[in-house]
């Protein structure tokens, strides 16, 4: 996606700086990113050096807290530009991040952070954010997608993979539940948690079934998506990471906690589940690359949606991980540390990226506005070898690059901030 901008008098102007009104919920994925960095390094069967995890712990842990404080003033002081982003299709769906925000920084609590502040305090943290990510994302799961039918504009062929944050939350609930239930005593209560996080994977993953053909008939059927969205192809990989993630811990938990013949089915789902979804995120990480690079080659600068390649690929390592531990097979344990490699990658070029970007001010900037598209008429002729309904590559490209995602929405609105 690319905008057009009106020469400036004076080139080495820097843009104004707005503070936290044009602060989107997008920014959560950033400690999303940050502390599955962290919690990913500690699945894998041979982890980092502890400090290393501690200290992306302890940055994830402030840039919530930070961003928790950013957002509240937001809303104090900028009510109209916060309603207008929950009124808005494109933007709407990334208060799933906030949940997964709460909960993605207690789980790095529990698994990483206890070395440093001790394993009661982890729990309790963990328990505490947990719990607020719980209803965060139980909320937005069934929230959001009511304003998107009844709130929201949405107009056939604007399908996005950002309609997946919201109906993901409760996965990464029920994925991180299991290691808090450790923690209860026996009885009614663990057992209630445990059942309650195969609900919440259930609900998630049945959501995900039923958006997912969306997604993959508007790219059929469109084309790519527009070069900022591009990035937003990974938030597939969410769904299927954090369900094997789910199964697995969910049947290391109910050892103990659930009569007999439950543990054992429960264990034999996990890996009859978990191998063949994570073939197909093998398969989607593929595609999604590809997609990447043709957008890459095609000039797609940087935008907060390239925090797209890091929660997700870090589900896939703590997936994969645990079916290492399950099956023993070295195949997937060099599968989740080449994934985990990568992770670290991206997370360091996003990470970057955004720190330059606010230091220079321009991802707090106000959007710029879209540039004039012409009309296109209701008839076309179409060229002997073209068909109806199907646009020419190069009407195609033309189309990606100047239309936005979202009715009404410029290259720039919303959480995209694109330079």
């Amino acid at each position: 996606m690319s905008t057009i901008t009106p020469p400036r008098a004076h080139a080495t102007t820097s843009p104004p700086r707005t503070g936290v009104r044009h602060l989107g919920p997008n920014w959560y994925a950033t400690v999303m990113g940050t502390a599955i960095v962290a919690s990913a390094g500690a699945a894998l069967p041979s982890p980092p050096p502890a400090v290393a995890l501690q200290a992306v712990w302890a940055l994830a842990t402030a840039a919530l807290a930070v961003l928790l404080a950013a957002r509240a003033a937001h809303w104090a002081r900028h009510r109209d530009q916060a309603r207008r982003h929950l009124a808005d299709p494109a933007v709407a769906p990334f208060y799933g991040c906030l949940a997964m925000a709460l909960l993605a920084v207690g789980g790095a609590t529990l698994s990483v952070g206890a070395g440093v502040i001790g394993e009661g305090p982890a729990v309790a943290v963990d328990a505490v954010l947990w719990t607020a990510g719980t209803i965060t994302g139980l909320v937005a799961a069934a929230g959001i997608p009511y304003l998107m039918v009844t709130r929201h504009h949405v107009t056939p062929g604007t399908a996005s993979p950002v309609w997946l944050l919201p109906i993901v939350a409760p996965m990464v609930s029920a994925a991180l539940g299991p290691a808090l239930a450790g923690h209860l005593p026996a009885g009614q209560g663990r057992e209630a948690m445990l059942l309650g996080c195969y609900a919440m994977f259930g609900l998630s993953l049945l959501m995900t079934m039923t958006l997912l053909p969306l997604v993959f008939s508007r790219l059929i059927h469109h084309g790519p998506l527009p070069l900022a969205l591009t990035p937003t192809l990974f938030l597939v990989l969410g769904p299927l990471g954090q369900s094997t993630t789910a199964v697995n811990n969910l049947a290391d938990a109910v050892r103990g906690a659930l009569p007999a013949p439950y543990p054992a089915g429960m264990a034999a789902f996990a890996v009859l589940y978990g191998v063949p979804v994570i073939g197909f995120a093998l398969l989607w990480l593929a595609f999604a690359t590809a997609l990447v690079v043709r957008a890459a080659r095609g000039g797609m600068g940087f935008a907060m949606t390239w925090w797209a390649f890091t929660f997700p690929i870090g589900t896939c390592v703590t997936g994969t991980a645990a079916l290492a531990r399950h099956t023993h097979l070295h195949a997937f344990t060099w599968l989740a540390v080449a994934l985990y490699a990568l992770l670290v990658a991206a997370w360091a070029v996003a990470g970057a990226r955004t720190l330059a970007g606010l230091v220079g001010g321009q991802l707090l900037a106000a959007p710029r506005p879209a540039p004039a598209t012409a009309p296109t008429t209701a008839r076309t002729a179409f060229p002997r070898g073209t068909a109806p309904g199907r646009a020419r590559p190069g009407q195609r490209s033309a189309a990606r690059n100047a239309s936005p995602s979202a009715p009404g929405a410029s290259a720039n609105d919303g959480p995209y901030h694109v330079r």
